[in-house]
């Protein structure tokens, strides 16, 4: 053998040896570190290892906060083969600068465009999929049944039932929702339903993607509807004061009667002093007769970065989480909703009616903060804020929120 024949064979063989570093091992990159989320993907990870005794996994968890940065540097510098992000325009900044992979074969090999029905508008941009969802949980508005029964109210279907219902509670001393709005967030979540309902779910994603005006009559027209339940005193007073658990009192003594809320807040109105059948759920009501019907239901996320070097083997991890079994046990842990429709359907009642709800969603909406840019949403929130305690300021509001859009959507 000669010399240059030597040096062939052992460049041929740290090739192999390289890539066979890389095959059979992948690294994932989230922020489990709460202990709930934690102990589901430990048991995740313990499960596809399971299942792929080929693959082993090297996974990096990271703290919320320290994620969000986090996360922007490791994509472009050293990206690993799987990250945990979110649904929506919040994943439209990485797919448009390149740095998360197309994954529709992934959708196309595993049936999933059908079993993850509801969230694959969300996962799709310029018609190609991005990612993979793997839990998500509902809003909608709890109430107190017992009230209901006894002022004689049906849960409201409709925009003008639910106006009625709210009429009818204030004339019997009953203040119709409880809110806090000292964090801001809370405001969104109105804001969302009511946009989703008035304008549907495309003419939402153009507003938080900034390619619409806040001064456009469509987004005023949500404000006037908003305003249907403002100006008449629908809402607690001083909400701007008091944080979303301070709210919940309101309903446990039954001052209030409506909550406009994640399936999270149940678990604290529980703790409160509120019985399970005092509790009911209902689903946020029709405005615009015909509108195809969207949620709000923050979507958790897998996506492969364009940089990871062991592609084939993050797709196997993407599909086996995408599975009914791995999310029927995995959202079983973390007390959510698994989005795969032929997962086994939730325990609880209340998840049972999220389930159900979400399953058949048109589309789902992210969250305000979330499916708008940081800065848009900060100051729209505060302008929500601002409206529910003076909703005569409408357009001046929304004539800097607007500035605001301008400013950031360059």
């Amino acid at each position: 053998m000669t010399f240059i024949q030597g040096l062939q064979g052992l460049a041929l063989s740290a090739a192999f040896i390289s890539s066979a570093a890389f095959a059979g091992e992948i690294t994932i990159n989230s922020d489990h570190s709460d202990p709930v989320p934690k102990k589901a993907m430990e048991e995740l990870i313990a499960d596809f290892q399971k299942a792929n005794p080929d693959i082993k996994v090297k996974w990096n968890n990271f703290d919320h906060e320290g994620y969000k940065s986090a996360i922007r540097n490791f994509l472009t510098a050293d990206a690993p083969d799987v990250v945990a992000w979110y649904a929506g325009n919040r994943m439209e900044p990485f797919v448009k600068a390149n740095l998360f992979a197309d994954v529709t074969d992934v959708w196309t090999a595993n049936g999933l465009d059908d079993q993850l029905k509801s969230a694959s508008t969300s996962m799709t941009i310029d018609g190609k999929k991005w990612g993979v969802p793997y839990t998500y949980y509902q809003w909608g508005i709890y109430y107190r049944k017992d009230i209901f029964a006894q002022q004689g109210i049906t849960p409201p279907k409709t925009w003008d039932e639910l106006v009625a219902a709210c009429a009818k509670l204030k004339a019997a001393g009953i203040t119709p929702f409880t809110i806090g709005t000292k964090a801001l967030w809370p405001t969104a979540g109105w804001f969302d339903y009511l946009d989703l309902r008035v304008n549907g779910y495309d003419f939402h994603m153009q507003l938080t993607s900034g390619k619409v005006p806040y001064t456009d009559p469509r987004v005023k027209a949500v404000f006037e509807k908003w305003g249907e339940l403002v100006k008449p005193g629908y809402f607690v007073a001083n909400h701007a004061a008091i944080d979303w658990q301070d709210a919940i009192p309101q309903l446990v003594q039954g001052k209030a009667a409506m909550y406009l809320m994640g399936n999270f807040a149940v678990a604290t109105m529980k703790d409160g002093g509120l019985k399970e059948d005092q509790i009911g759920f209902l689903q946020f009501p029709q405005i615009t007769a015909g509108l195809p019907v969207s949620e709000e239901a923050p979507t958790d996320t897998f996506h492969i970065p364009a940089g990871a070097k062991n592609k084939d083997d993050a797709k196997k991890f993407l599909a086996y989480v995408a599975s009914p079994a791995a999310q029927s046990k995995m959202n079983a842990t973390l007390g959510q909703l698994p989005v795969n429709n032929k997962a086994d359907k939730p325990k609880d009642v209340f998840l049972e009616q999220g389930f159900e709800m979400l399953s058949k969603a048109q589309a789902l909406a992210q969250f305000y903060d979330r499916d708008a840019n940081a800065e848009m949403a900060k100051a729209g929130m505060e302008g929500f804020q601002e409206f529910m305690v003076k909703p005569d300021k409408v357009d001046a509001i929304l004539a800097r929120l607007d500035k605001v859009r301008q400013r950031v959507y360059k």
